[in-house]
């Protein structure tokens, strides 16, 4: 749950959203090439830890929220990837 995070913290570039049950970060790349690089890495993280992002792309864009739905809340496994993203925009 939410209370257990430092999320500023933990995942400063990402927000909170109202409900308390998300987090959210908008990634912005050089090119869709570079976006659709970041969304493999992610995706094959993801399938690793068994936790899937909602996410968009538009172009350079890609947009993202986090929630564990099985919990209706934020876990850890939500932070989890929150960092890998983090990491992987960085390395793109």
């Amino acid at each position: 749950m939410v209370n257990n995070f430092n999320l500023e913290q933990e995942v400063p570039l990402w927000s909170l959203d109202r409900s308390g049950k998300k987090i959210a970060r908008e990634f912005v790349f050089v090119d869709f090439k570079q976006a659709f690089r970041f969304m493999t890495l992610c995706a094959q993280y993801a399938e690793e830890i068994g936790h899937h992002p909602d996410w968009s792309n538009s172009w350079n864009r890609v947009m993202v929220e986090l929630s564990t739905h099985s919990a209706g809340a934020l876990t850890k496994l939500d932070i989890q990837l929150a960092k890998a993203m983090d990491a992987f925009a960085s390395e793109v």
